[in-house]
This record gives C-alpha cells, structure tokens and sequence, in this order.
C-alpha cells in the first residue's frame, strides 16, 4: 500500500471467536496496529447475538471495516443487518452464515451443564481439541493455549456463548447487504464448518472472494497468521 492509501484506511474492528479474547488475532494487532486504527470487540454481553450485536454497536466506530471469527463472524454478520451502512468491508473468517443444526444444537448442552457444574476445562476442550487443528508440530501447544483463553474468560460466558450459537438466526439476508469488499477465509482442513458452507457465503457476497488458509484449520489466525495477513492486506487494498 502506497502513504496516501494508508492515511485513508478506516478503522479495522475484530472480533474474537467462541472463548476467545484479542490473544486470537495477536498476529494479525502486531502488523496492522502499526499503521492502522484496530479495536477488538469481544461477544461477550449477552445469549443471543441480537444481544451482542445491540450491545456492540453503540461502541464502535462510525465507519469501519469488520473482520469476525466463528461466533465472531456470526456477530459480524448481525451488525451488518443492523448497520450496513456503517460496515465498510467485511471479511469472515470459520463462519456460517446457517444457524445450527438440531444435532448440532443438541450437541453443545451436556458441555453447557458441564460449565455450569464446575467442569469448565473439560467443556473447553470440547471446542478446542488438537484434533480440531490442522497437523503441525505445534498444535498442542496452541491447543493448550486457546484452553488457557478459554478458562480466562469463564463458565459464564462459555454458557452465554453457546447459547448464543444454539440460538442464532440464518444470516443470508444479511450478506446481501455488504456493499463493500467481501471476503471469507477457510482453513484448508477446517472441520467445524464445512467448505460448502464457507463457499455460500462467499456467493451470498454482492462482492464476495474466498480464499483458502493452507496449513490451517479453523483458528487461520494463529495456525497460519502470514496466509491470513496477507489475504488482510489485499483485502483491505480494495477499492470500497
């Protein structure tokens, strides 16, 4: 990006995933605090994401483009409904734009009894296990970190955000209404959210590119945080 491209960036807003803080998009606030505004909004206020989104809004800037991971893309994506004329661009990142399942709903409730009965760690685990990962050497390692996050921000929240995601609503409507740059990422191995459904959205995108995160699965931020700076930054050099 040329000087003058950089002076006309707007404000970048991230926002984390399930049990997730600003830790998830370290590698991406190292290289585009430096010559960016970037805040991270974590979904935190509330179980549904109406209630997230409502809470969110009144503390965001006036224009900005929008990045959400998993729940934070499902997030995202009700701001959008609720202020699409405030979201310059937005990019996605492990989401779908589908609400869950009923198996897949049914799934998260004995995790949910487990938070609210003292057995937080095994209910984090659920949702972050190595296996989850896309192969590397350091997987466990990261594994082992994305449960410390989790176990930071609490049952309270764990409980707040699953119902959040048991109860959200199908998102189509929404993506039709991004008028900017449109960009959905995937981990090349990512099992959460089929590729399908990633390539949906990406086609319910007035604008919408997807790209594909080798070496990644569902958290591209931290498995391959060059792949996704780069895909960031190009995105970001569109025109609006």
């Amino acid at each position: 990006m040329t000087g003058s491209a950089l002076l006309e960036l707007e404000p970048m807003v991230m926002i984390p995933g399930m049990m997730s803080d600003a830790r998830v998009f370290a590698p991406q606030l190292e290289v585009f605090s430096g010559f960016m505004p970037v805040m991270i909004a974590p979904p935190i206020s509330g179980d549904t994401v109406e209630q997230i989104a409502a809470q969110m809004l009144p503390q965001l800037p006036l224009h900005f483009a929008l990045v959400g991971l998993g729940l934070g893309g499902v997030v995202a994506m009700e701001l959008l409904r609720r202020a699409p004329e405030r979201v310059s661009r937005l990019c996605l990142m492990s989401a779908s734009a589908q609400p869950d399942s009923p198996g897949t709903s049914s799934e998260r409730e004995p995790h949910i009894i487990g938070a609210r009965t003292g057995r937080l760690p095994e209910a984090v685990r659920s949702i972050v296990e190595p296996d989850l990962l896309a192969p590397a050497s350091n997987r466990m390692e990261l594994a082992q970190s994305l449960i410390d996050m989790g176990l930071d921000l609490g049952g309270e929240v764990f409980v707040a955000q699953s119902r959040a995601m048991q109860r959200r609503s199908d998102m189509q409507n929404a993506l039709r209404r991004c008028t900017g740059p449109g960009l959905v990422l995937r981990g090349e191995y990512d099992r959460v959210v089929p590729k399908k459904r990633l390539d949906f959205v990406a086609t319910m995108l007035p604008r919408g590119t997807v790209i594909e995160v080798p070496y990644a699965a569902h958290l591209p931020t931290l498995e391959n945080p060059q792949g996704v700076n780069q895909a960031l930054a190009e995105w970001l050099a569109m025109p609006a």
